[in-house]
């Protein structure tokens, strides 16, 4: 299943076209996916650093290593406001490093900080810990900055964690973030929605058996998948959750569990947004060469700087 739409844009096509078969994340081997991750982003992200945004500073917050990406951009009347960015890779691989396209590519749009903390991975840290570390900066940045001018921002296994911080927030009694955005968000572990049935291919970028499935259970650690904590698409959003947009394509394993979260919002009245584009995949915001990644980076900048007034 590789033929897509002619009217999606030549390089989309010719991805999905030339698409090499997916192989299974061995979490054995944890250890060096991650190294050949953060290898291959070390040489992606000369082409970033410099032209885009500064060189990226390591901080500690709250004991919680943390990546703060400063744009070329940068005016001193945005200096209040600023993103809180959780990356993806299934909550077992993957780094702020690993998602510097999607993150300069906010920072130079909005002229504003990303703040993007290396959270704790599984298999050696599963659920909460990542909750934990998401919470734990996310009060220390309210605490050094009370304006308030913060949007949550994640993609896939980061969506997830973007929805469970601010649920915890709410729990805690913690001042919600204005908004929240979403790019393919893994927000049910269970595979219960009906993309992620779908056949080897459908998705050219994601598969549940090779890489959702030993994900999930690494993350969960035996926990009841249905679980809100795990997947927070089970979660209770009457009680107030900001307004949020969510992104996905076409082609996206987790389509249909975008599909539903927004449902699952509107029936709570909370303000949401999901945009879904033609013959795109999961997260394809990452592939900054694909003029859909461009365009729906545009759109989730504009929907960030609505809602904080840069």
């Amino acid at each position: 299943m590789k033929t897509v739409n002619d009217s999606v844009s030549k390089a989309a096509q010719a991805f999905v076209n030339n698409a090499e078969p997916l192989f299974e994340r061995d979490l054995r081997e944890v250890y060096r996916l991650r190294a050949e991750e953060h290898q291959l982003a070390l040489s992606e992200n000369k082409k970033i650093i410099g032209t885009l945004v500064e060189k990226p500073e390591i901080k500690d917050y709250a004991g919680v290593k943390t990546m703060v990406v400063s744009p070329k951009n940068h005016r001193a009347e945005n200096s209040t406001a600023y993103v809180l960015y959780f990356f993806g890779g299934g909550f077992v691989v993957g780094g702020p490093d690993v998602d510097l396209s999607i993150i300069a590519g906010l920072a130079s749009r909005l002229g504003i900080k990303v703040i993007a903390p290396y959270y704790r991975l599984a298999p050696e840290y599963s659920c909460p810990a990542a909750i934990e570390d998401g919470v734990a900066v996310y009060r220390a940045l309210l605490e050094s900055n009370s304006s308030g001018r913060c949007v949550v921002v994640g993609e896939s296994a980061g969506g997830n964690l973007s929805l469970a911080v601010i649920l915890k927030a709410r729990e805690l009694g913690i001042k919600l973030p204005i908004a929240a955005a979403l790019m393919s968000p893994w927000c049910d572990l269970t595979r219960t929605g009906e993309s992620q049935k779908q056949p080897a291919g459908f998705d050219p970028t994601l598969d549940y058996e090779l890489h959702s499935k030993p994900s999930a259970a690494a993350y969960s650690n035996q926990c009841d998948l249905k679980d809100p904590i795990v997947s927070p698409l089970y979660a209770d959003y009457r009680q107030g959750f900001p307004t949020t947009l969510i992104t996905t394509g076409t082609r996206d394993l987790f389509l249909s569990d975008c599909q539903r979260l927004e449902q699952k919002m509107k029936n709570a009245g909370i303000q949401v947004q999901l945009t879904t584009w033609l013959g795109m995949w999961h997260v394809f915001e990452w592939y900054d060469d694909i003029p859909e990644a461009q365009q729906s980076l545009d759109q989730i900048s504009r929907f960030i700087a609505e809602k904080i007034g840069t």
